[in-house]
């Protein structure tokens, strides 16, 4: 149970503090998208060495897909992740809400949801899940018993959250984590709603090519092991 509420909490630090940095400082301007960026990736870095020894520090459904399809949990795990991955981004995003129900800070959502414009769908869908690929095939190989980056692992992971970010924000807001996505939606409501499908399946899509990929890099996949 300590894992699942691990998960909880460290997704609605990521939420509250990446989600909450693109509400009040925007992305606009290349330096608020570095900022949002960085909110994120440090977010996921501190996470990472507060609750890794709980958890492993998921905190994103796309990683935990990847992982179980890897082998490294099991399908129940997987699934209470999931579902307590969602209910801190829930958390994160209400506390965002609250804090912005007194006014706008200038920003063009009030909760940090993801969205693309019209006519955008295929390239949003394609970034999420190029960029969801990326993401999780480092976690994977970070994180991996016998050839991860041991104690170096979280930030790795964590910095090249920021790299995704700077590249995928003018883009889709970036996703590549349902959780981070379902939460400020529902908040949102409207276009984020109804765009907030393309936010969970593609980096789910991303994951599992990411898994796939991993298998064959690494020593688990007999077809690409050398003779």
């Amino acid at each position: 149970m300590k894992k699942y509420l691990a998960e909880m909490v460290g997704t609605m630090v990521l939420v509250l503090m990446g989600c909450g940095s693109a509400v009040f400082f925007g992305c606009s301007a290349p330096a608020e998208v570095l900022a949002v960026a960085f909110a994120f990736g440090l977010s996921v870095v501190g996470m990472a060495y507060c609750i890794g020894g709980i958890s492993g520090c998921h905190i994103n459904p796309a990683i935990t897909l990847g992982v179980w399809l890897s082998g490294r949990m099991s399908g129940k795990d997987a699934v209470g992740y999931m579902v307590a991955q969602v209910v801190g981004a829930i958390i994160g995003a209400a506390l965002i809400f609250a804090l912005t129900s007194t006014g706008g800070f200038g920003a063009t959502t009030a909760t940090g949801a993801n969205s693309f414009g019209v006519g955008e769908m295929f390239q949003a869908f394609l970034a999420e899940v190029i960029f969801t690929f990326v993401f999780v095939l480092v976690v994977l190989g970070a994180t991996d018993s016998e050839k991860g980056a041991g104690n170096f692992a979280g930030l790795a992971i964590g910095l090249t959250l920021v790299l995704v970010h700077i590249v995928c924000i003018p883009i889709t807001g970036t996703s590549v984590n349902p959780a981070r996505s379902i939460g400020p939606a529902l908040f949102e409501g409207g276009l984020a709603l109804k765009q907030l499908w393309v936010f969970i399946l593609a980096p789910m899509v991303g994951a599992a090519f990411a898994a796939g990929t991993w298998r064959c890099l690494s020593t688990e996949c007999k077809c690409c092991k050398k003779e």
